[in-house]
């Protein structure tokens, strides 16, 4: 069974989220802001990664960078989802190694579950 690891501010939307990756037969982890997910990325080794940019505490960005500083965390996919599309944010997640950036506004949750679906095949 494959892992997802959700990391989004929003509860409602990262309830949507868990719920459909949850209903398609993922195992999937959740966390309110960066902090929380890389602890939780850190013990559950998902295979992909769901990750807001803009959230309390420790923001994606941040969490991206030490995601990708640890050994285990270089290779994990992970897939931006976020309001903003600043184009020097977009740039600077691609420099860190981001597989897919989603403007929330842009995608379904349906579209959002079945491209990492498919990424994960």
């Amino acid at each position: 069974m494959k892992k997802i690891l959700v990391v989004e501010d929003d509860a409602k939307m990262r309830k949507m989220l868990v719920d459909a990756f949850t209903e398609k037969g993922f195992k999937v982890s959740e966390a309110p802001n960066g902090q929380e997910g890389l602890k939780i990325a850190e013990e559950f080794k998902p295979d992909s990664i769901v990750l807001d940019l803009m959230m309390p505490i420790m923001d994606g960005l941040t969490m991206l960078t030490r995601l990708r500083e640890q050994e285990w965390g270089q290779s994990i996919p992970v897939t931006i989802l976020t309001n903003s599309d600043t184009s020097s944010r977009i740039a600077e997640a691609l420099e860190k190694g981001v597989c897919k950036y989603m403007i929330k506004s842009d995608v379904s949750i349906d579209d959002i579950v079945k491209r990492i679906s498919d990424e994960l095949k």
